[in-house]
């Protein structure tokens, strides 16, 4: 496809314009990418090497972590360095590049929480065929699709920024590339463009969004029917789904369900749901999960000895 565009780089204005407040986002955004790093990657350790974590759900909750990480890679490091750097610039093709794996891995962890909702729902709905159901090439295919899910997601994205003309500003009032700041600058008319993101963006959000709470809603109407010990451990586990899922769904659906514009309170919204729920993603599932940390405390004992 032919860039129409003028700009070979865009400026990201960040977050604030304070050096002091430069300095404070700088170590608390080190601090959590840190740990968001540390917790996914741990999870993801530990899902491989220990053998009672052989159950589907943390399968995908291993790919999760994985996710997040890559996710809070794509973002965090570069809003980090940018916070030292008095010019804050990005190239054109770092731009399309940081937006497509944004929204590659986002779009693959929103389809994988679909998964996992429906990985519940056969293990509490379900639990005699559990296994059968739930058997690993199901389990492999289940994850394939979102992946394909997440890369035509992005592919949409890309192609539509990819068409936008850029004719001279290239100021971004924001700390990443994301498409209602880049329709802003774009130098046409872009209303059907704006409904596209909008349809693509937020329309998959809401509708993913009322689907889950509808499974988790069977879900939680059918405990009844489980003894007092399996309605406990049944809650923990579509306790920790729901948690995550609101703090995901709640921020986009904000930002991307509404006509294409650029609000102050966006980029606040993008630091909760692009940089904080990655590190919180961990931390909510294994502290519910007495399975995990069970697994965790093995594996770390294991590297003492």
């Amino acid at each position: 496809m032919e860039q129409r565009t003028n700009v070979t780089e865009f400026v990201l204005l960040g977050l604030t314009q304070s050096l002091q407040g430069q300095k404070i986002l700088f170590v608390v955004f080190l601090l959590i990418y840190i740990v968001t790093m540390v917790d996914n990657l741990l999870i993801v350790v530990t899902v491989m090497v220990s053998p009672a974590l052989g159950a589907p759900m943390y399968f995908f909750l291993g790919y999760l972590s994985f996710m997040d990480a890559v996710y809070s890679t794509t973002i965090t490091p570069n809003m980090i360095i940018d916070l030292v750097h008095e010019k804050k610039t990005i190239s054109f093709q770092a731009c399309m590049s940081q937006l497509f794996i944004e929204h590659l891995f986002g779009g693959a962890e929103i389809l994988l929480l679909v998964v996992m909702a429906y990985d519940r729902y056969v293990a509490i709905c379900k639990p005699l065929h559990y296994l059968t159901i739930m058997n690993q090439r199901v389990c492999i295919l289940l994850l394939l699709l979102a992946w394909v899910g997440g890369f035509l997601h992005s592919l949409v994205q890309l192609l539509l920024a990819l068409n936008l003309p850029f004719c001279g500003p290239n100021v971004i009032d924001h700390f990443i590339c994301d498409m209602y700041p880049l329709l802003k600058l774009a130098c046409t008319d872009t209303f059907f463009i704006g409904l596209t993101v909008v349809a693509n963006n937020g329309g998959i959000c809401v509708v993913i969004f009322v689907l889950l709470l509808i499974s988790y809603g069977v879900i939680l109407h059918s405990l009844k029917k489980l003894s007092q010990e399996g309605k406990r451990k049944a809650l923990s586990t579509c306790g920790s789904h729901i948690t995550v899922v609101v703090l995901f769904f709640v921020p986009c659906i904000f930002i991307y369900v509404r006509p294409p514009s650029t609000l102050p309170i966006d980029k606040s919204l993008a630091v909760f749901y692009t940089v904080i729920t990655p590190m919180l993603n961990p931390l909510i599932y294994t502290l519910r999960n007495a399975e995990m940390k069970s697994a965790m405390k093995k594996l770390w004992n294991r590297k003492r000895e």
